[in-house]
Parts: structure tokens; C-alpha cells; sequence
């Protein structure tokens, strides 16, 4: 029975494997032509995907309005919904713009992704330090990855891998193109121990506003008032290896152009108390949504576990 059981389990792995290939051969012709074209027509191409995924699919539209109400609940309707469409006509632009990154020369990605004041990175480089970079998932970040092109430390990234395997070798590619090493969540904290002990210079970058497993969550804290559980990882890590815990706001100035700034949360991690260094990236983080909420990530359920807050924490 063992060996029935076992060739049927590896049969459906090979169909699922095969079923992924088929997706992803028929996918990548169309990200590939994307990356080719110029960005005034990725741009129309983008508003027909808008009216596509908002006004005939309605992709996640009931999770964006539940997110909006819960967030911003004496914001007028009219006001949330005018936000609503807004930030699917960005999601459209934002995803289109990844695919565009593989056709995307560094000399035009420096040009759409400038830096205010870089000389703070700089600055921590020339004092050999190694940098926790923490973002948000606001206006851009997979272009953040580029930000690697344009400084001497070594670039880490943390990412969840994607269930179909050739999407998530292709968004590795892409998000690698400016020398950043992507590192999957399980296997971070060994590899950037390991780092440390072979004296490396680094910059680890994470995005830690995303939900996590609520079974695993140690800590929570208010996040647009409202408690969910927090992604404690990056703090740990800053504090294992003192690493610099440096947030990136990231501000959409039109279409295809973005303007990071850096602000060092402390210089002493260490002396940070617990849950500190995890409590100030949000609380950035909410700043930004705040300021310009249509470029937040609401299709995502951030706020699902509001009604399991341990009771230590209500």
C-alpha cells in the first residue's frame, strides 16, 4: 500500500508540476513583451487592466473596502471609494512595472527610483556597519531592489516563496537583477548568522507590515488602531547582530517614478527595548498610509486576526 500510496502522491506532484509549467509557458510570453515596450504604452495597457480586474473582475474588492472601512471608519464613503480606485489603478501600474524591470536598463531605473538623502546609507557603509533596511508594502518596493546598484554593501533580501516554481525562480531573477540575494524566510536567520561570521558588510532588507501566522505571533501592537499580530523577526535579527535598523519611505511622484527616503530608527539596537525597533516601523509605516493611503497594499487581509488578540494585549 506504501508504494501505491507513494506513486499516486508523486503522480499528482507531476501534474501539479506539469499544470504549473503549462501557466507559466503561457504567462511569459506576455510579461516578456511587457518588459520590451516603452512606458507611455505599458501605461495604457495598465488602465485597460484596471478597468479589467476593478470594474469587470473585481478582484478582492470586498477585502479592499473591508480594509478602508476598518482603517479609516469615519472617512466619508464617497472619499474611500475615490481612494479604492486609485490604489487599483497603482496596483495595475506597480505590477506592470515589475514586469517591466526585466527590460530595464540601470541608468533609467536611476532616473524612476531616486534617493533623497543616500549619503545616509553612505555614511553607515563608511562606518562598516551592517544595515536592517525596512519597508513597507507601500508604492514600490520591488523596485527598492535596485537600490543595491548604487551602494558597496552586500544586498539581502527576505521573500516568501512562491507556490509555483517557475514564477518564483522568475520573480527571483527579476528581483536579483541589481545583485540583491534573495534569502527565503526559513532560512534567513542561518544565512545571515553565517554572514556575520564570515565578516561580511551587508544590507538585509525586509518587509515586515504583512500578517503573520497568528499561531506564531509573540507580540501585538496597534496598527492603524487597530491590534494585529507583528513580524518580530527583522527586530531579532538587528539585535542579534546589531544590525542598523534604517526605514525607507518610498513616495510615488507620477507614474513610474519613486523618491526613497532613509531615517535611522536607533544606532543602538541593542538597547532598544523588546517589540521597540518592531512598534517604530509601523508606526512610520502607518505615516505613510496616512499621507497617501491609494499606494498601501489593501488587497491583502493585514487586519484578519483583529478578533484574536490574546488577552494580554487587549
Amino acid at each position: 500500500m506504501a508504494t501505491r500510496f507513494g506513486f499516486k502522491y508523486s503522480y499528482i506532484c507531476t501534474q501539479e508540476s506539469y499544470m504549473q509549467l503549462v501557466v507559466f509557458i503561457l504567462a511569459y510570453p506576455l510579461l516578456w513583451l511587457v518588459s520590451r515596450l516603452p512606458f507611455r504604452i505599458i501605461y495604457i495597457l495598465s488602465d485597460g487592466v484596471y478597468f479589467l480586474l476593478y470594474h469587470i473582475i473585481g478582484y478582492r474588492k470586498k477585502v479592499v473596502r473591508e480594509n478602508l472601512a476598518l482603517v479609516f471608519p469615519d472617512m466619508d464613503t464617497n472619499e474611500r471609494l475615490r481612494i479604492e480606485k486609485k490604489f487599483y489603478k497603482h496596483m495595475c501600474d506597480m505590477f506592470l512595472e515589475m514586469a517591466k524591470t526585466m527590460g530595464i536598463n540601470a541608468k533609467e531605473m536611476e532616473k524612476r527610483f531616486t534617493y533623497t538623502n543616500i549619503d545616509v546609507i553612505h555614511q553607515l557603509e563608511k562606518n562598516e556597519k551592517r544595515i536592517l533596511l525596512m519597508a513597507s508594502h507601500y508604492a514600490s518596493w520591488e523596485w527598492v531592489m535596485s537600490l543595491n546598484a548604487r551602494i558597496s554593501l552586500k544586498g539581502y533580501a527576505i521573500y516568501l516563496k512562491l507556490g509555483n516554481k517557475y514564477f518564483d525562480k522568475l520573480v527571483r531573477d527579476i528581483r536579483s537583477k541589481y545583485g540583491t540575494t534573495l534569502i527565503r524566510t526559513n532560512e534567513s536567520r542561518k544565512l545571515i548568522k553565517q554572514a556575520v561570521e564570515d565578516g561580511e558588510q551587508f544590507m538585509l532588507g525586509i518587509a515586515s507590515d504583512q500578517s503573520p501566522m497568528v499561531s506564531r505571533a509573540r507580540h501585538w501592537a496597534p496598527f492603524m488602531n487597530i491590534m494585529v499580530p507583528v513580524h518580530i523577526g527583522g527586530e531579532e535579527l538587528a539585535k542579534q547582530h546589531n544590525l542598523i535598523p534604517v526605514f525607507l519611505k518610498v513616495k510615488k511622484l507620477k507614474r513610474g517614478h519613486y523618491q526613497g527616503t532613509f531615517k535611522v530608527l536607533t544606532e543602538n539596537p541593542k538597547e532598544v527595548p523588546d517589540y521597540g525597533i518592531s512598534e517604530m516601523f509601523l508606526s512610520e509605516t502607518e505615516k505613510l498610509i496616512r499621507e497617501a493611503p491609494e499606494y498601501y497594499f489593501w488587497t491583502h487581509k493585514r487586519w484578519k486576526h483583529r478578533n484574536k488578540v490574546p488577552k494580554q494585549f487587549q
